[in-house]
């Protein structure tokens, strides 16, 4: 009787902690690119109307995959078109740059690729994480269209650490966003 009594309780501690596994995972992700440097371009009051699309199939940032399992998807707290409009508007703001709803420059950034995907096995883990931008700019004679990404592969022992995922995403796009704003071809094309 005894005996049994041991393994209910076992039994009840093993499903509690399973339990709080599972709300240990947070419900979306902050991504907050941190911006250090505002590259040396000037713009000298010119104008431009800026617009962010996102054009993924699904709006989640992080899927965890493992074996015989329905993926976890992780979304942004706040929509990535967003973010990604108002840290560009900050800083070519800085640079003398005029956003505005109606000019003749227009600067359209295209979200095609956005996820961190995770293999989550036994013991281990993998991830690949791939961000791709397409930025065209339309001065009113003669479109521009570049396309900015960053990839890169990790793995690790146990699980993946959401907060490590989220920090390294960060990372990555703050480095991308950097290169759009210090890229001269987009300065020069600009009218």
């Amino acid at each position: 009787m005894k005996l049994n009594s041991l393994y209910a309780k076992i039994i009840t501690l093993m499903f509690i902690f399973g339990l709080s596994a599972c709300a240990s995972l947070p419900s979306h992700l902050i991504i907050a690119p941190d911006i250090m440097v505002t590259p040396g371009i000037a713009h000298n009051n010119k104008q431009t109307q800026l617009n962010v699309i996102d054009m993924r199939t699904s709006n989640h940032i992080v899927q965890i995959l493992r074996e015989d399992e329905a993926a976890t998807l992780l979304s942004a707290q706040e929509r990535l078109e967003d973010t990604i409009k108002s840290n560009l508007s900050k800083h070519w703001k800085k640079q003398g740059l005029v956003i505005q709803d109606s000019a003749a420059n227009t600067i359209s950034i295209t979200i095609e690729k956005a996820i961190i995907s995770v293999n989550q096995e036994t013991i281990e883990y993998k991830v690949q994480t791939e961000i791709v931008l397409k930025v065209t700019v339309n001065n009113g004679a003669k479109t521009l269209t570049s396309t900015f990404s960053n990839r890169g592969n990790s793995d690790g022992p146990l699980r993946a650490d959401i907060a490590v995922l989220e920090r390294n995403f960060n990372q990555r796009l703050s480095k991308l966003l950097e290169r759009i704003l210090a890229n001269e071809e987009i300065s020069r094309f600009l009218k």
